[in-house]
């Protein structure tokens, strides 16, 4: 039995093996397992599941883990400062020690839409959990139908990933739309609601999954909009992570009534949560 099997609140031990700016506050960790247990923990996690990231001393945090294992050894965490945990986090260095616990949760069923369309809606750092789905389909393109990837933030410089839609938008029967809530100087690009856009761009319902993440507020009318379009609640899959503080289902913060987003999610499709999104707006 591992350290982690005999205590699930026990870190894997890590190592910052690179940090990069990728948004307005935003930075993105990079994280080498260096011990077995670790390194075997992380060699098959799935698109959508989380951990909590430690930084010794200041405490831990729920982070939904945004690379994927067929993509490199090195687990990635993109992580916006808001508070004591993820500013102390955003002034450590390379090669600095962090504790990670996890994977935890269940995943985006990639296998199960296969063959589908699918549509994409990523907002703010809520784009971060999806990068590996979008990862996984640009690794299996032929697995997966068309593609529409509608990508906002509330200003350009809050933007996640852009550094990647030349390479998305390379990829064959796959469409970019990106959108912030507000313009400024030199911003060319699209103003207004990620779900004026969704309604602007009108994907067909039929054969079609559609996969958002993003503030409990935007994932409230992105359901609304997606509804008026056509979809029902069993074409619509999020991923929560709010209030979640254990990860394993037994300190009772993330209840959604008979449901925990940490051990019942964070993955949910819209027909599961019917009544309880509401609660975390």
């Amino acid at each position: 039995m591992s350290s982690a099997e005999a205590n699930p609140m026990r870190p894997y031990l890590g190592r910052l093996a690179g940090i990069e700016d990728i948004a307005a506050g935003i930075k993105l960790f990079q994280v080498e397992m260096t011990g077995p247990e670790g390194q075997a923990a992380f060699s098959e996690y799935k698109p959508g599941q989380f951990a909590f990231v430690s930084a010794f001393g200041a405490g831990e945090a729920p982070f939904g883990i945004t690379s994927t294992p067929r993509r490199g050894s090195l687990v990635e965490f993109a992580i916006a400062a808001l508070g004591h945990v993820t500013n102390t986090l955003h002034s450590l260095e390379v090669g600095d020690p962090v504790g990670v616990r996890g994977p935890l949760g269940n995943w985006f069923p990639m296998e199960e839409i296969k063959g589908r369309d699918i549509v994409i809606l990523g907002g703010g750092i809520g784009g971060a959990p999806l990068r590996p789905v979008v990862h996984t389909i640009l690794d299996n393109r032929v697995d997966y139908g068309h593609v529409t990837i509608l990508w906002a933030a509330r200003s350009p410089d809050l933007l996640v990933f852009t550094e990647e839609f030349d390479d998305w938008r390379a990829t064959p029967d796959l469409d970019v739309h990106v959108t912030v809530d507000r313009g400024e100087e030199g911003w060319t690009g699209n103003v207004g609601l990620i779900t004026q856009l969704l309604e602007q761009v009108n994907p067909s319902t039929e054969n079609t999954v559609a996969i958002t993440c993003g503030p409990p507020i935007m994932i409230h009318f992105a359901f609304l909009t997606l509804g008026k379009l056509g979809f029902n609640p069993e074409q619509s899959l999020t991923t929560l992570e709010a209030r979640m503080h254990c990860g394993i289902g037994k300190c009772g913060r993330c209840n959604m009534g008979e449901k925990f987003v940490c051990t019942d999610g964070p993955v949910f499709w819209q027909s599961d949560i019917v009544g309880f999104l509401e609660g975390l707006l």
